[in-house]
């Protein structure tokens, strides 16, 4: 792995011919890990600023790729040194770097700053005020509301759901003064949320914990995941819409988040469904990577042009393939 990404820097052609030695979860993984590896230092080159897709949703991703032995330690440092000081994050120069919505990219770099927090790469007092910059964006009835709040779930819009769910885990993360009652708003307001597509299923999994109220909001969830999947093995925003990127990757991270957690139900999942249904979104995942190692933009409305929406569901998909 570590020969591949260093291949990189030399030549995407190189990554390419070197990738098709290798079985094809880890074929995808790495074209994946070499695209974002060259996108991510090039946008802060290109643009003077630091974007909440590549430095944050895409960062995500690379380090998840560097304890997988990825050697893109070159491409993330720059970033690292952005996420270890959150009180600069409100004062990003340049205004192009996806950051129009400040709450949203508060919890991008902020969830980039749990992985790399976890990953020993920043210090934990880094992780704690992100925690305390996130929990001052919680509205008074617990959720965090974007300005995009009306629309669905995206890859870099999130949603209020998925956004909300996200806030909770960081704060599970962080030693904030204020965390707990933040916790405790937040996972209240999440159990008000009805798992009526992809997105906000997902973010009741990831969200809320295995209490039994929780378990019974979780299986709720789990049932809507399971009757959306698609022919094909992937998930759509909804169970009767075409499969997607990112709903296929964030409902298998979903899925495996369940699939590792000893003490959750995984009803009305059995264990080898739960596996089986994993398996055939990688697949999906699998045949819908492009030639230059990302995936084609989840957009809302479908099948519209956008760099932003093509880096993070990048990531996301990443993210989901090197769940193992």
């Amino acid at each position: 792995m570590r020969f591949a990404a260093a291949l990189l820097i030399l030549s995407p052609v190189l990554v390419a011919a070197y990738s098709q030695s290798l079985a094809p979860n880890d074929q995808a993984e790495a074209r994946a890990i070499a695209y974002l590896a060259r996108e991510v230092p090039r946008w802060r080159q290109e643009n003077a600023c630091y974007s909440c897709h590549n430095n944050g949703d895409a960062a995500r991703a690379l380090i998840a790729g560097l304890q997988r032995r990825h050697d893109v330690r070159p491409a993330i440092d720059d970033t690292l040194a952005w996420l270890a000081d959150p009180a600069r994050w409100d004062s990003n120069a340049g205004g192009k770097g996806g950051n129009d919505d400040k709450r949203l990219a508060r919890i991008q770099f902020a969830s980039a700053t749990v992985a790399a927090s976890t990953a020993a790469l920043v210090p934990q007092p880094a992780l704690d005020a992100a925690g305390a910059i996130v929990a001052k964006d919680q509205r008074d009835d617990g959720s965090w509301r974007l300005d995009s709040s009306t629309s669905l779930g995206s890859p870099a819009t999130y949603g209020t759901p998925l956004a909300t769910a996200f806030a909770l885990r960081i704060l599970s993360q962080s030693r904030a003064a204020s965390r707990m009652e933040a916790i405790a708003r937040g996972s209240a307001w999440l159990r008000t949320v009805e798992p009526n597509n992809v997105p906000d299923a997902v973010a009741i999994v990831l969200g809320l914990g295995t209490s039994r109220d929780d378990r019974d909001r979780q299986r709720l969830a789990l049932d809507f995941l399971r009757r959306a999947q698609s022919r094909d093995g992937g998930w759509g925003a909804y169970a009767t819409t075409a499969s997607e990127p990112f709903d296929t990757a964030i409902a298998m991270l979903a899925l495996h988040e369940v699939a590792r957690t000893s003490t959750a139900d995984s009803a009305p999942y059995s264990s080898s469904e739960l596996q089986a249904s994993i398996a055939r979104g990688r697949e999906f995942l699998i045949r819908d990577q492009l030639p230059d190692g990302s995936w084609p933009e989840t957009t809302r409305p479908a099948r519209q042009e956008s760099y932003a929406q093509r880096i993070s569901t990048t990531a996301w998909a990443a993210l989901a393939l090197m769940q193992r």
